[in-house]
């Protein structure tokens, strides 16, 4: 059962039992059933006790025993594992007081919610007479005319699903002058009555006349037609057929008679039966099932046909007809066995041919049934396996009555590219559990894949045919067919894995999507950041992608990028999003929380370049299976947490450069960066060593189990599956998947770039004061009075200069609080750091990511922030008790700095 099926189940089990659950809804049952899910498969000898179980302790153990032979003659699917789930439920006292109590107060409640209506209240019990009277008039009801309306209904209903199914095609249907001649009929017609001939009481004939009249009427009745003596009943709803017996024949005739009669009930259902699903609306299986039971009637009344021609002759007494319709009694009563179970179980397609096989297996030891089964199953077969043939060996469903276990569903496979969310591969082609048969249930999932892959094959303009392609025919050896199918899945699994790999590259595709998704073109993102870093710092709505897209192509166009073939299909995307948000609403998707995520504004803050800009890419069918939107949207995912930190490192590299002007200034206003300084050589330490991680430890690693896993891919699920995997396990050790750890790292990242922004506004500032005393300084010294034009141009420069420095120069930042904004700058770095060293530690040590210890190896390479966790965990347990986690550091004692600076 697919995750999807149990999602829906519980929340209509929720809903059926007025159980609110909680937070979480149905997420907490769902993962509680995938848990404790299990092979186990209910055996018949199960289902037998489980059942026995279930009559003890009911109160009613004969309606419960009747309503499962019901069902079961119906061909319920589930009804054994759903009995065996009953008879568990009985043994826990917990759930069934539970149970009572919900049913208790939806009792009540329905009570409360009819009060209003006036039901006749009864004053006594309907006598045994009145019960009589009471059903023969509600036979009177469903008479003939009744069951002809409900068969129109029933075909009126098929006829309006197979046309919706079938858009533009009007499937064929009999005229409605089929139905309404009762005369059109092989069965008996009941209007007729008794025969208006003047007829002789048959009580006042000798017994040799009344045992030759007899067989006369028999010999009308076997064959559906109304005899002077005996005639048929009404039928009275699905109900076999009946018959009433002269009360005057002699009691010997009469007994003899009446079990003869039961091979004429048997032959009254055939034919109905083969009436009814000869309408195109039953389908083909139902046809061809009707075809072979025809057949067979037509032996039948061969037989009839011959007897009569004795009795003509005066050769057929009544014991003899008794003894030559033996044989032919058991064949009928199969086949009206056989057609009250297709009516009682609505069975249509695949569901037929199930009960056909079922039965034929369950006459294992009675050679004559068990072969008259088979001759039904093949013939019925037959449609349905030329559905099947066409599927596994081209791909295409011809399917116009609904009958095939596949179904087909209207789908663009353009949606793939625009939808996060879209299901085109699960949802494009499904299985239809009723429509299985039971003989092709463990197949099935390879029949789905095996026409899934030609299809995709056939809508890329390619023509498929399978080579090994051989007619399929039912036989109760399995393994013949189950191998033919096996090589068809074999043969379209390769077809369009080499179709993919070799014709369409995707390989290729899928390392150029690496090379800038994941950041493994270096000279392109040098080249590219240099280029946009001054758009990117923009507002994104004050940002012209035109232009970003013209930097792209020439960063393209300037690195080793412009080898790569499929360059052109890389794009600009601006997010409406920052990554925090887009996680959020991935992680939301399919739960309660989706449509408050969908339906909120994109952001309140005004994103920057940065924050919003991603990579998309251009990917067309067929690879748009593999490279989906929802592929895709991981990428971006990763590619933007990298880029960030790449950003980031920039900037704390351009702080390097820029301290460096510091040298030129006295001591004691360079001690002012000292701290600066030590600061931001903690922070590269950071953001270097995080990028080192989810590069070398992360996407590489996965990067090349990947490569290895798809040399090695038999089909194409398996691709999807390796693909799936891969980028799963890089957002889950990138830290994408949690949204505390991202938070987490985002304040880190925050802190980093406001500091950055600090210092470079406070050196500007530092540098412009020095540009002001040197213009002053060289006119004063070196040239002697300056002219008029000179010092016009002097004023220009300083005022400019000055508005330079009123613009850099803010009040924290000024020279006698700028140690204690670096202060403030480090106590808040160490703080976010340490959190997000102590969720690690807890995040690897109870969920077992041991990968998320080799950041805080790399982190804490030294075991200072271990002794400041430490510290601070000492302080916390003298104030408020509890402990806080310790990340998994090396245990040697180190110095407490961190890195010195450079």
């Amino acid at each position: 059962m697919s995750e999807f099926r149990i999602h829906h189940d519980v929340n209509e089990l929720l809903s059926l039992l007025r159980v609110h659950g909680g937070g979480d809804g149905a997420e907490v049952y769902m993962d509680l059933l995938q848990k404790n899910r299990t092979p186990y498969v209910t055996t018949t000898v199960s289902a037998h006790s489980a059942r026995v179980k279930i009559a003890e302790f009911s109160r009613t153990p004969e309606d419960f025993l009747k309503k499962y032979d019901e069902l079961k003659s119906k061909n319920t699917r589930g009804l054994d594992p759903l009995v065996y789930l009953l008879s568990k439920l009985m043994e826990d006292q917990e759930t069934l007081q539970y149970l009572q109590q919900n049913a208790k107060e939806r009792a009540e409640l329905g009570a409360s919610t009819t009060s209003s209506l006036s039901l006749p209240v009864a004053a006594s019990k309907i006598s045994t007479r009145e019960l009589e009277e009471l059903r023969r008039q509600l036979g009177s009801v469903a008479t003939g005319s009744t069951l002809q309306q409900s068969l129109e209904l029933t075909r009126k209903m098929l006829r309006e699903k197979q046309n919706k199914k079938n858009s533009g095609q009007h499937l064929p249907v009999f005229p409605a002058w089929v139905y309404e001649r009762p005369a059109l009929t092989g069965d008996f017609l009941t209007s007729s009555g008794v025969g208006t001939d003047t007829a002789l009481p048959i009580g006042t004939l000798p017994l040799t006349s009344q045992e030759s009249a007899v067989v006369e009427d028999l010999l009308y009745v076997l064959a559906g037609v109304d005899g002077r003596y005996i005639t048929a009943q009404p039928l009275t709803g699905r109900q076999g057929r009946s018959f009433l017996v002269d009360p005057n024949l002699d009691l010997s005739v009469r007994e003899l008679v009446n079990r003869i009669l039961p091979v004429a009930a048997s032959y009254s259902t055939v034919a109905r039966f083969i009436e009814e699903k000869s309408s195109f609306e039953y389908g083909q299986v139902n046809h061809a099932l009707a075809a072979a039971m025809r057949t067979l009637v037509k032996e039948y009344l061969i037989l009839i046909t011959q007897l009569e021609q004795l009795q003509r002759q005066g050769l057929l007494s009544l014991q003899k007809l008794w003894f030559y319709i033996q044989p032919t009694m058991r064949t009928v009563d199969i086949l009206a066995t056989l057609a009250t179970s297709v009516d009682k179980g609505e069975c249509l397609g695949g569901s037929t041919l199930s009960l056909l096989h079922d039965r034929t297996f369950n006459y294992t030891g009675d050679a004559q049934a068990q072969e008259l089964c088979l001759y039904l199953t093949k013939a019925a077969s037959v449609p349905y396996f030329e559905i099947l043939e066409k599927w596994i060996y081209r791909g295409i469903i011809d399917d116009p009555y609904s009958e095939f276990m596949v179904e087909e569903h209207e789908l663009r496979k353009e949606k793939i590219q625009e939808d996060y969310n879209d299901k085109y591969w699960d949802q494009r082609y499904t299985v239809v559990q009723p429509h299985i048969p039971s003989f092709l249930q463990e197949v099935a999932d390879k029949v789905l894949s095996t026409g899934k892959y030609l299809n995709v094959v056939r809508e890329c303009g390619h023509d498929v045919t399978c080579p090994v392609a051989k007619e399929i025919t039912y036989t109760l050896k399995e393994r013949a067919y189950v191998e033919q199918i096996e090589k068809a899945f074999n043969y379209a699994s390769k077809v369009l894995l080499d179709f993919l790999m070799q014709e369409q590259e995707l390989v290729a595709h899928l390392r150029s999507i690496k090379r800038y998704f994941l950041m493994d073109q270096g000279d392109f993102f040098v080249h590219f950041m240099d280029l946009t870093e001054e758009e990117l710092k923009k507002p994104v709505d004050d940002i012209t992608p035109p232009r970003l897209e013209a930097l792209l192509e020439l960063a393209l166009r300037m690195s080793t990028a412009n080898t790569d073939p499929f360059k052109d299909d890389l794009k600009i995307d601006l997010m409406p999003h920052d990554l925090i948000t887009q996680l959020l609403r991935v992680l939301a998707i399919e739960t309660r929380q989706e449509r408050a995520l969908v339906g909120a504004e994109p952001t309140e803050l005004t994103l920057s370049g940065l924050e919003a800009f991603s990579f998309d890419y251009v990917v067309k069918w067929p690879l748009s299976l593999i490279i989906n939107r929802k592929a895709l949207t991981r990428y971006q995912m990763l590619f933007r947490h990298l880029f960030y930190c790449k950003y980031v490192e920039r900037q704390l590299c351009s702080v390097w450069v820029s301290n460096k002007t510091a040298k030129q200034h006295a001591l004691h206003s360079a001690k002012w960066f000292a701290g600066a300084f030590t600061l931001r050589q903690r922070m590269l330490n950071f953001v270097q060593n995080i990028q080192c991680y989810m590069m070398s430890e992360v996407t590489e690693p996965a990067w090349h189990i990947l490569e290895k896993n798809l040399r090695s891919a038999s089909n194409i699920d398996d691709v999807l599956g390796h693909h799936t995997s891969f980028l799963d396990n890089c957002l889950k050790d990138c830290m994408l998947t949690t949204p505390e750890l991202l938070k987490a790292f985002s304040k880190l990242m925050s802190v980093c770039v406001m500091f950055t922004n600090c210092v470079q506004r406070f050196t500007q500032s530092m540098k412009l004061n020095g540009e002001l005393g040197r213009l002053t300084l060289e006119h004063g010294t070196m040239l002697g009075p300056p002219t008029e034009a000179e010092r016009a141009e002097e004023n220009t420069r300083k005022k400019l200069a000055k508005k330079h420095l009123a613009e850099h120069m803010d009040a924290p930042q000024v020279t006698s609080a700028f140690e204690v904004t670096i202060n403030k700058f480090d106590k808040n770095f160490s703080t976010h750091l340490l959190d997000l060293l102590a969720r690690l530690s807890i995040y690897s040590t109870s969920d077992c990511e041991h990968s998320m210890a080799s950041v805080i190896s790399r982190l804490d390479f030294n075991g200072f922030y271990t002794e400041r966790l430490e510290r601070l965990s000492a302080e916390r347990n003298q104030k408020t008790g509890p402990h806080v986690p310790l990340p998994r550091g090396p245990p040697t004692a180190a110095p407490r700095i961190a890195v010195t600076a450079q």
